[in-house]
């Protein structure tokens, strides 16, 4: 039985196939939906990937998440990565949570990234 996806839920996706530059693997990602979108059970949710590695030309759009739980490392939520996947590439269970300060933190970046 598949658990209720959670917003600042990290679960473990695959995000291969990749192209050029893009992140893949399997590997942890943040759920950026609200809640309430993610309650009607959307095809596609928009993700924030996570990385053991954070490079100082990114520093300031990376966002780092202490290790616990699931998530065995420090890891950085890659802000610059952001993407809709879709449900379907979401292994399960859930493996961790963000704090809505770490969630606050991403999309306060994603918002510069963007220009907003």
């Amino acid at each position: 039985m598949e658990q209720k996806i959670t917003r600042g839920g990290v679960y473990l996706a695959k995000l291969n196939p990749s192209k050029e530059l893009e992140i893949g693997k399997v590997r942890p990602v943040i759920i950026l939906n609200s809640q309430i979108i993610l309650d009607a059970t959307p095809p596609v949710i928009f993700i924030c990937p996570l990385s053991s590695k954070s490079y100082e030309a990114f520093s300031d759009l990376h966002v780092k998440l202490s290790s616990r739980n699931g998530l065995n490392n420090n890891s950085f939520a890659l802000v610059e990565h952001c993407r809709s996947i879709s449900i379907s590439r979401l292994n399960h269970p859930r493996i961790s949570q963000a704090s809505e300060i770490e969630l606050d933190s991403i999309t306060t970046r994603l918002q510069h990234l963007v220009g907003a």
